[in-house]
């Protein structure tokens, strides 16, 4: 999924507003949120605007939705609509046409691409500051109807011949609802607009509505809960927080003991669950089992432990199905909470000894289950977990009497050592804290902030001498995504 977002409020020749930049960066953030790739530009030029949308055509060739965004100055001159740069030239409508973005171009753009969704956002009907200057009639305010291609939706903040308002907070009025209503889950994009319509017309008292133009042939999302993109396995066990226990049932007695926190209740807990008792299991129940038994040994259960570490062995005399279940349970809990949003930091006490099963040919179906469901929860990551593809790393350490520092972290070109805790802040290299660490537990503690399997990590240091190790890393930093 790709996005052009543009904020424009700073115009050169009069008209300043207040809150398109704002607007931009919100809905920016907000859509590289769900997984958007998004360009966003503040108080573009008309040059400016020209090379970004080149930049999102390129884009485009190869994303399945595209969406453009812009917050700003917008007109519409003999029926046509452009948007304005922030140095359009106002000496008159000829002059404005050739310096302002031309919202037609902009949708033949992504008319001629691959994407199949196509999505424009336009909160673009603010006053015109030369209206008067160019004795413009009321009837030529706002901007005109537009005709949208097969698969586009097109928004607009007002109707036509009605003016937007630039919004008395952080946002303009019809981006403030947007940003209210684009998190509602499992809801269209058809009913969010309506939501965002309703919204506008409470604000500004039916002064202002909202509408669209549509050619939609199918659903789009911008928040499908993981229940919907999931079907393998019920919502209840997904989201785990709403499962009820039914102790009548075997499956849920183990789980009820593995919840119990108490080591001796969660061993007898495991010693029911055999060969015999998990051919009658629903393979629901046997996901949240997983989920339970990856969460009791990182809780420190030993059984549960030595259950993960012995998997294959343990399980060898189950069904294929249950084992999958399981071990789809126990990945699915290292990457999402109890309420199946994925977690900002893995649960990774036994991150690698969980990924070691990846090396079994008869397991690797668990894997490819949570690569996928990552990739539908747009998940961020270096290498894309339960592939097993490889990352390679550079510790860059410069010598300090008799020990190596680490000074940075290179991925792909980037260092991504970066401070996560400001407690730990310094202004010099002098002054940071460090910790002697030996080489595996600072390769296990890259492992997991990366999210890269320690098979599947290759970690070189500058000077090589380092790797002899021990090694000092900084206090307060981490290398995990921001």
């Amino acid at each position: 999924m790709a996005a052009l977002v543009v904020g424009n409020a700073n115009y050169i020749n009069g008209g300043a507003l207040r809150n398109p930049v704002n607007d931009a960066v919100d809905v920016g953030e907000k859509l590289k949120s769900y997984g958007f790739t998004a360009i966003v530009v503040k108080d573009a030029t008309h040059k400016d605007m020209d090379k970004k949308l080149k930049e999102f055509k390129e884009l485009l060739k190869t994303n399945d939705v595209g969406l453009f965004f812009f917050a700003g100055h917008g007109m519409q001159i003999d029926g046509r609509n452009y948007l304005l740069a922030t140095d359009t030239d106002n000496a008159d409508e000829t002059e404005a046409k050739h310096s302002s973005l031309l919202l037609d171009k902009v949708i033949e753009v992504m008319e001629k691409s691959p994407a199949a969704t196509k999505i424009v956002i336009l909160d673009a009907c603010r006053d015109n500051p030369w209206e008067r200057a160019w004795n413009r009639t009321a009837a030529t305010r706002g901007l005109a109807s537009v005709y949208a291609p097969k698969g586009t939706i097109i928004g607009f903040a007002t109707s036509p011949g009605e003016l937007a308002s630039d919004g008395r907070g952080r946002n303009g009025t019809y981006t403030a609802a947007l940003l209210q209503h684009i998190d509602e889950p499992d809801c269209t994009i058809e009913t969010m607009f309506k939501q965002v319509r309703n919204t506008v017309a409470a604000e500004t008292r039916g002064k202002q509505t909202s509408w669209e133009h549509t050619s939609l042939s199918g659903n789009f999302f911008f928040n499908l809960s993981l229940g919907k993109l999931v079907t393998t396995y019920s919502a209840s066990s997904l989201a785990d927080a709403s499962f009820v226990i039914d102790s009548t049932k075997p499956s849920h007695k183990i789980i009820k003991g593995l919840k119990s926190l108490n080591y001796y209740t969660q061993n007898d807990a495991l010693e029911m669950l055999s060969a015999s008792t998990v051919k009658g299991m629903h393979i629901n129940n046997l996901f949240v089992l997983g989920r339970n038994i990856y969460q009791a040994a990182c809780g420190g259960s030993n059984s549960a432990k030595a259950f993960i570490r012995s998997f294959r062995e343990t399980t060898i005399k189950y069904p294929a199905k249950k084992i999958k279940a399981l071990l789809d349970g126990m990945l699915f809990e290292v990457f999402f909470d109890p309420q199946a949003k994925i977690r900002s930091e893995i649960k990774g006490a036994l991150f690698n000894d969980v990924f070691e099963l990846r090396k079994y040919p008869t397991l690797r179906d668990s894997f490819d289950f949570l690569a996928e469901t990552l990739v539908a929860a747009r998940g961020d990551f270096y290498a894309l977990p339960g592939r097993g593809h490889e990352l390679s790393v550079t510790v860059a350490t410069k010598k300090v009497k008799d020990d190596y520092l680490v000074d940075s972290v290179y991925v792909n070109g980037t260092n991504v050592l970066r401070l996560e805790d400001e407690e730990w802040a310094s202004d010099s290299n002098d002054a940071k804290l460090y910790s002697r660490r030996t080489i595996p537990d600072f390769e296990e503690q890259l492992s997991q902030e990366l999210v890269v399997p320690r098979p599947s990590l290759k970690v070189t240091y500058t000077p090589s001498e380092a790797a002899s190790g021990p090694i000092k890393v900084p206090l307060g930093y981490t290398v995990a995504k921001g």
